[in-house]
């Protein structure tokens, strides 16, 4: 089976930290990662986050985000959420002008929170830094790495110990050393472990490092965990049914478990509705050595999608 992009799967690796602490239950409600000093993050933004993570439903989720959009202008969060959905539609244009509005707001709000400011500069760089790859601007996607590290430099200084921001650093640390040569998955692991809240969102982050190093047993482990506390997302089911598809040893599982997510495609982006699509045709070409055209059913749901 296909995998998700690097460059896809980071930028929808700061889509999820921004909700990982989110089922803790926070002394200030706009908040979702601070207990104290709190920042003013609207409910519109909180309820995006829960639909999202929580259930798994992201037509919910859009409709959040407008709302907060209209609500709260001088957030640089609910900018990044919605460049980052737009990245899971494939729509560029709109990840491109969200990426920049998240860089532009995060300059607005350097002086009173130079803090947040550094950080959403760091993800409002990398949202632009993926939006210039999908144009195939290979050179300007380094630039903007740098630019990246060097904002999340600048905030550790400021406040070493913020959970926002270890949570956004122990999260992409943990993608890149997956695919990275020089890095270390198991530090990248431990990290997100010892910073990491709430647990279904560091379980998933550890599944799918372990799917990607074919670490299967210990990747189905972390899944059920992340699925005994959220067992109604259809991305967890998604992600097990991959896991185990890879093991190679009950396929008619993973075939329930595609057939259960399917159950819930009309909350999904359809890119991803067209890849499970995918990934289910070959689980059923495997079980009955079938022939079936999965990378045609795969393109028809994309088109559909663009009509």
């Amino acid at each position: 089976m296909s995998k998700i992009s690097l460059p896809r799967r980071l930028s929808l690796a700061v889509f999820a930290t921004f909700t990982i602490a989110l089922g803790a239950a926070p002394s200030w409600a706009g908040d979702p990662f601070r207990s104290s000093n709190p920042r003013n993050i609207n409910s519109n933004t909180e309820a995006a986050f829960r639909s999202i993570f929580q259930e798994g439903n992201y037509p919910a989720a859009q409709a959040y985000l407008q709302q907060a959009e209209v609500s709260n202008a001088q957030e640089p969060l609910v900018y990044a959420m919605i460049a980052a959905l737009a990245h899971t539609q494939e729509d560029w244009e709109t990840l491109d002008r969200y990426g920049a509005k998240t860089l532009e707001t995060a300059q607005q709000i350097m002086a009173s929170d130079p803090l947040r400011g550094h950080m959403y500069t760091a993800v409002g760089n990398f949202l632009q830094g993926a939006a210039s790859l999908r144009r195939g601007e290979r050179v300007g996607i380094l630039l903007k790495l740098q630019q990246v590290f060097q904002s999340l430099e600048q905030a550790s200084k400021i406040s070493p110990q913020d959970p926002e921001l270890n949570l956004l650093k122990g999260y992409m640390d943990l993608l890149l050393a997956v695919h990275l040569p020089f890095s270390s998955p198991e530090q990248a692991i431990t990290k997100l472990q010892s910073y990491g809240t709430p647990d279904y969102l560091v379980y998933r982050g550890i599944a799918i490092a372990h799917r990607d190093l074919k670490n299967y047993p210990q990747a189905l482990e972390y899944v059920d965990r992340a699925l005994a506390i959220t067992p109604n997302n259809p991305e967890l089911h998604y992600l097990k049914a991959q896991i185990i598809f890879r093991q190679g040893n009950n396929d008619q599982r993973a075939l329930r478990l595609f057939n259960r997510v399917m159950a819930k495609q009309e909350q999904l982006p359809r890119t991803q509705v067209a890849q499970i699509v995918y990934e289910r045709c070959v689980t059923e070409n495997r079980l009955d050595a079938g022939v079936r055209d999965c990378a045609g059913q795969m393109n028809t749901v994309r088109q559909n999608a663009g009509s």
